[in-house]
C-alpha cells in the first residue's frame, strides 16, 4: 500500500509539474511579445538571411527574443527563413510573430511623370528591395529591348504609369517582366486600332502623347493639342513643341534638375535629335511618362483645323488656337508681351 501511494504522489508531483510547466510554455507563446507604441509596423528582410539577420531585424519591436526564438525554433521557422516585407500589429505575441514572418505583404508601387527612365529606376528602387542600377540594367537589357521592340531611347514608353501589387523582394528582372505583362495588357487591339487610325504605333502613340502631357496639366485640353499635333504631322510640318526642345536643353547638359519656363529663338535653332522644331516627325523617344489621360487624348482626338496654339493669358493653365498663322501671332504676340511684363528671363 505505501509503494502505491508514492506512485500516486510522484504521479501527481508529475503531473502538477507538466501542468505549470505547460502553463509557463503557454504563456511564452501567447502572452504579447512587442515593444512598439505604434498600432502596426513593417520589417523588411533582405534576400538571402539567415535567422540571425532576423533576429537583428526584429530587436526593436520583440520584447522577449527568447520567447521568439522558442517558437521559431518549434515551428521550424529557424531553418526556413522567408525573405520580403512584414507586417507586425501591437501586442502580438510569439506564435503570431512566427507566423506573420511567413506572410509576405504585398507593396503597393506606384509611379507616374518620370522625365527619363533614370529617375523610373530611383522611384521604383526606393520602393522595393533591388536597387536603382539593377532596375535600370535590366530596363536597358539590350536582349529584352530587342525581343519586345523597344531601344535605350524608347523604353520609358513600356511603363505605364499606375498603381502596383508587387513583393517587396521581387527581383529587377521580375519587376520588369511584369511591367511589359502590363503593358500588353494596356495596349488591347481596341486600343492599338485607335493608335493605327492615328497613324501611329503604340510606342508612337505614347511619344507624342508624353508631349501632349507636359503641354497640358488640364485633362479637358490634352485631346485638342494632341488633335492639333496630328493636324501637323498629317500636314507634314515639324511639331514645333517647346516641351521637346526643353528635354534636349536639359538632355545636352544633362541637368534635368534645371527648371526651365520660356523657350527663346536661339533654343529653337539648337541641333538636336529632340528640337521638334529642327527635325520633322517624333522624336526619337517620350519627353516624360504620360499618364493614361494624355495617352487617351492621343487616341481619341478632338477633330479640329487648329494648328497653332500658345498659352493663354486669360485662362491660365488653358492655350488659345488658331488655324492660321495670322491669328496664331497675335495670340503668341499677347503671350509674349505678358511674360515680358512678368520678368521671366528662363
Amino acid at each position: 500500500m505505501k509503494l502505491k501511494k508514492i506512485i500516486t504522489i510522484v504521479a501527481v508531483a508529475l503531473i502538477t509539474v507538466l501542468l505549470i510547466y505547460g502553463f509557463i510554455l503557454l504563456n511564452q507563446i501567447f502572452s504579447p511579445n512587442t515593444k512598439f507604441s505604434e498600432n502596426e509596423v513593417y520589417v523588411y528582410v533582405p534576400t538571402d538571411s539567415n535567422y540571425k539577420d532576423v533576429q537583428k531585424i526584429l530587436a526593436p519591436y520583440v520584447e522577449n527574443m527568447g520567447r521568439f526564438d522558442l517558437v521559431a525554433d518549434k515551428r521550424g521557422y529557424s531553418d526556413n527563413v522567408i525573405p520580403g516585407r512584414f507586417l507586425l500589429t501591437k501586442d502580438m505575441n510569439s506564435f503570431a510573430l512566427v507566423k506573420t514572418m511567413r506572410l509576405n505583404s504585398a507593396v503597393k508601387l506606384a509611379f507616374n511623370n518620370q522625365e527619363r527612365i533614370e529617375d523610373l529606376a530611383g522611384r521604383v528602387g526606393s520602393q522595393i528591395e533591388a536597387d536603382s542600377l539593377s532596375l535600370l540594367t535590366s530596363f536597358k537589357d539590350s536582349i529584352f529591348l530587342k525581343e519586345n521592340g523597344f531601344n535605350e531611347e524608347n523604353v520609358l514608353a513600356m511603363f505605364i504609369p499606375n498603381t502596383y501589387e508587387v513583393y517587396w523582394n521581387t527581383t529587377a528582372v521580375k519587376f520588369r517582366d511584369k511591367m511589359i505583362k502590363e503593358y500588353r495588357s494596356f495596349w488591347t487591339k481596341e486600343r492599338v486600332a485607335k493608335a493605327e487610325k492615328q497613324g501611329l504605333t503604340p510606342i508612337e502613340a505614347t511619344i507624342l502623347a508624353s508631349i501632349v502631357h507636359k503641354e497640358s496639366v488640364k485633362k479637358d485640353e490634352r485631346p485638342r493639342i494632341a488633335g492639333v499635333y496630328l493636324n501637323r504631322l498629317r500636314a507634314g510640318m515639324p511639331l514645333q513643341a517647346d516641351p521637346t526642345v526643353i528635354y534636349a536643353i536639359k538632355k545636352k547638359s544633362n541637368d534635368f534638375e534645371q527648371i526651365i519656363k520660356r523657350v527663346f529663338y536661339n533654343d529653337l535653332t539648337m541641333s538636336h535629335p529632340y528640337n521638334t522644331y529642327k527635325n520633322l516627325g517624333l522624336p526619337p523617344g517620350p519627353i516624360a511618362m504620360p499618364d493614361i489621360t494624355a495617352l487617351e487624348a492621343v487616341l481619341n482626338p478632338e477633330k479640329n483645323d487648329f494648328i497653332y496654339f500658345c498659352a493663354s493669358i486669360e485662362r491660365f493653365g488653358y492655350h488659345e488656337f488658331a488655324a492660321t498663322l495670322a491669328e496664331h501671332n497675335l495670340n503668341a504676340k499677347k503671350y509674349s508681351d505678358w511674360i515680358n511684363s512678368q520678368g521671366v528671363k528662363r
